[in-house]
């Protein structure tokens, strides 16, 4: 995958270069020790044309989090780091985007502490970082890193080996992916994605402690407070996941896939029947703005019948219910009806 060409433009502490003239000091701890923090992004063109970039102030938010927790010193101000990104997207042309903005060290070799850092904004297209297609995974021989070792709640870049060499070892065993554990046997979440399963029309995800809880993931909680969808956040053993109803994994740069099977034993329900599906579609159209639409869905114990519409139809006539049926009507504005 090419992620610039001779046209690209960078934002590199304060100041926009072409990325072929960005030039990075060997003798960073960023290179030898994987001391850096950084983002995952994404930018959308909305229904309406314009170019939005999804949670903004909350991924700045978090970087300048991650980079207190490291020690890292950090200059900028969320609202400076929103504008200059709008201003690089259009530099770049770009509007359907992925971001990365990075945080980074100044030659040093020691372990003692920096008084200055760097700063890296580049944005190229990229497809969705699991594809379309539903996963194989296992559950990897990897653990996730202790949080008594590390300061997990920041998105380090060097935290990021432990999911490198999980993905890589599943990939080399044929599976698509791979679920980490925690030091006590409980879920943690996927290769950085947060992990979701449904057991009788009820969403369970791996509480906070050992897991990096994504800006992804609280929108997903967030939506399924919107549509009354239970969703219970607990410390759980894989064998709970295993032939389930159905699961997903999230993350900016996946957004929302589903998963076909965990340890070769497949999940219940058609992707397409399950709650994730419901939130898929419900989030594409979030990030992109689809103020006018509206998402009406029936549950039953099998399946889950989904249609979209424009708000100023009867969705009430668009499905057929039964009184055993539980319907549910939302728009996707944020605000229930």
């Amino acid at each position: 995958m090419n992620y610039y060409s001779e046209n690209t433009i960078v934002y590199l502490d304060g100041k926009f270069i072409a990325a072929t003239e960005a030039k990075v000091d060997l003798y960073t701890q960023s290179l030898h020790y994987g001391y850096s923090v950084f983002e995952g992004i994404r930018s959308y063109r909305t229904v309406t044309g314009e170019t939005k970039i999804f949670k903004a102030h909350e991924h700045y938010s978090r970087l300048r989090i991650s980079a207190d927790a490291l020690n890292i010193p950090f200059d900028y101000t969320v609202e400076q780091l929103i504008d200059a990104t709008y201003q690089l997207l259009e530099q770049n042309n770009l509007q359907e985007a992925y971001i990365r903005p990075l945080v980074y060290s100044p030659a040093n070799m020691g372990f003692n502490k920096n008084t200055e850092s760097h700063l890296l904004i580049a944005v190229w297209e990229m497809p969705l970082f699991f594809g379309e297609k539903l996963l194989r995974v296992k559950t990897s021989s990897f653990e996730r890193p202790n949080p008594k070792a590390f300061k997990i709640h920041a998105k380090a870049a060097g935290h990021y080996v432990n999911s490198i060499l999980a993905s890589q070892e599943a990939k080399a065993d044929g599976y698509d992916e791979a679920l980490l554990l925690d030091s006590k046997g409980n879920v943690a979440e996927g290769t950085g994605a947060n992990v979701f399963y449904e057991k009788d029309r009820v969403l369970y995800t791996p509480a906070e402690g050992n897991i990096l809880a994504g800006i992804t993931r609280a929108t997903v909680i967030d939506l399924c407070h919107e549509f009354d969808i239970p969703v219970v956040e607990k410390f759980f053993k894989p064998e709970e996941i295993r032939g389930a109803d159905s699961c997903f994994y999230c993350r900016t740069a996946a957004e929302i896939v589903g998963l076909e099977s965990l340890d070769d034993v497949p999940f219940k329900l058609k992707w397409e029947g399950s709650l994730g599906y419901v939130l898929q579609k419900t989030y594409s159209n979030l990030i992109r703005e689809h103020k006018h639409a509206q998402t009406t869905f029936i549950l039953d114990r099998d399946s889950v019948e989904l249609a979209e519409v424009e708000t100023n139809h009867d969705a009430a006539k668009l499905v057929g219910t039964t009184t055993s049926n539980v319907v549910m009507t939302q728009p996707l504005t944020g605000t229930k009806s």
